[in-house]
């Protein structure tokens, strides 16, 4: 059997013990500083929910203000995606990465500073700008260090940091706006985009100086280890398409992939940005009681998104497991509807959504990464990501219309669910893709 149909084929949870501790190796060294990365990436881009609470007041926006201006940021992201995530090929992850975070760090601080909507807007607009490109970087920097086989794993650990940012940021962003409100004359919502934006920027400089660009470069595995790693990733490598970026842009699986992925993050957007107001409809008042019961569905999403990717692993499988997912989170959008008057009853549901939204991720990144490589990979990556992000700006400017139009998120989540279903169904008419499979 050739390398190419071996890799193809489900390992049924077995790797050889050798490779095994190799890539532990690779996981410890990588991904504790990618997780933390993240989080502090995933806070600064959501922070304007728990923000909200007080921000919408103090500056007497409307919910459509508040909608357009949490979304303004996905279009900033969108126009700069691709070009950020080639240079990043170009140049590579240390330094591009390190740039990325520095900046973004810098203008969410700055935020605190907003006083109208159209200072808002611009500084949204600029923090999704200063972000592009580190999202899809980082999923194509894991496709430098591990295979196929292993990826589903890896990338999960990585994607759990956006559950337990809202494990973290929920108790911690409620504190800010209660604890720290009036002191030294600021804002609660100010001190929260200041204290969540800083440490960032320390972050960045991390970066900067402790990550590594490619298996080659590193000191800390030897010799034989670093041959392994370049074996696996050649191997996989060579099955994989490397085309043209302009191609890459208009192909058709590439775009049947970034509209599954709008769906997606359309549910994800929704529950990120408007989980703190939900919470607070549903008849909780403190801002540190709304922050602590919001960590509940981030808790079980990360149990969820685990477990799947691993499945999703074994199997080499990953349109059936993305849309099961999928339509678990639609369902438990709906059953938060339902029973909307019980608080008990509705949290079970926006768990129940947390999870199968979150599912979705480590498995769906499964696909492109399979048949993409090199600058094709570079451009695939992040035109599926920078197209599915848009729904950042759609999901919570529509939620934020219906709300002013109905005084109720209600309708807003059935369409989430519409939406979910919708990427379930598409996904799975995406030409199952392996190392082999060429677009």
């Amino acid at each position: 059997m050739s390398s190419t149909s071996t890799a193809a084929q489900p390992y049924g949870g077995h790797f050889d013990s050798t490779a095994d501790a190799v890539y532990g190796k690779v996981g410890w060294r990588l991904i504790p500083l990618l997780f933390l990365c993240y989080i502090v990436a995933y806070l600064d881009r959501v922070n304007v929910g728990f923000a909200k609470l007080q921000m919408q007041g103090d500056l007497q926006f409307s919910e459509a203000v508040y909608g357009l201006g949490a979304g303004i940021f996905f279009i900033g992201y969108f126009l700069f995606e691709v070009p950020s995530n080639v240079v990043m090929h170009r140049v590579g992850a240390r330094r591009w990465i390190a740039r990325i975070m520095i900046t973004w760090g810098v203008l969410s601080a700055a935020t605190m500073f907003v006083s109208s909507p159209m200072s808002f807007y611009v500084i949204r607009f600029l923090l999704g700008a200063a972000e592009a490109g580190f999202f899809p970087g980082i999923i194509m920097y894991l496709t430098y260090w591990y295979p196929a086989a292993r990826r589903g794993k890896a990338t999960s650990l990585f994607l759990a940091a956006i559950p337990f940012a809202g494990i973290l940021g929920g108790p911690l962003s409620g504190w800010i706006l209660q604890g720290m409100n009036g002191v030294h004359g600021w804002a609660g919502w100010q001190w929260l985009f200041l204290l969540q934006g800083l440490p960032t920027v320390a972050l960045g400089l991390v970066v900067w100086r402790y990550l590594d660009d490619r298996v080659k470069d590193v000191q800390w595995l030897t010799p034989a280890e670093r041959e392994l790693i370049a074996r696996d990733i050649a191997r996989e490598d060579a099955a994989k398409a490397q085309p043209r970026i302009l191609g890459v842009l208009g192909n058709g699986r590439v775009w049947l992939l970034a509209l599954v992925y709008f769906a997606y993050t359309s549910g994800l957007y929704g529950i990120s940005f408007w989980l703190p107001s939900i919470i607070k409809a549903i008849g909780v008042t403190g801002a540190l009681d709304i922050g602590l019961l919001s960590a509940i569905p981030w808790t079980f999403g990360v149990i969820a998104m685990y477990f799947m990717a691993r499945s999703a692993d074994r199997r080499l499988e990953y349109r059936w497991h993305s849309a099961l997912a999928a339509v678990v989170g639609a369902l438990g959008l709906v059953l938060s509807v339902i029973f909307h008057g019980n608080t008990t009853l509705a949290m079970a549901g926006l768990t129940l959504a947390t999870m199968g939204i979150m599912s979705t991720f480590p498995v769906f990144w499964g696909m492109p990464t399979a048949f993409l490589g090199g600058a094709a990979a570079a451009a695939g990556i992040a035109l599926i990501n920078s197209f599915g992000n848009l729904s950042g700006f759609s999901a919570p400017f529509l939620i934020g219309l219906i709300k002013d139009a109905t005084r109720s998120t209600d309708a807003g989540l059935y369409m989430l669910a519409a939406l979910l279903v919708t990427g379930a169904v598409l996904v799975l008419f995406v030409k199952p893709g392996s190392a082999s499979a060429r677009p």
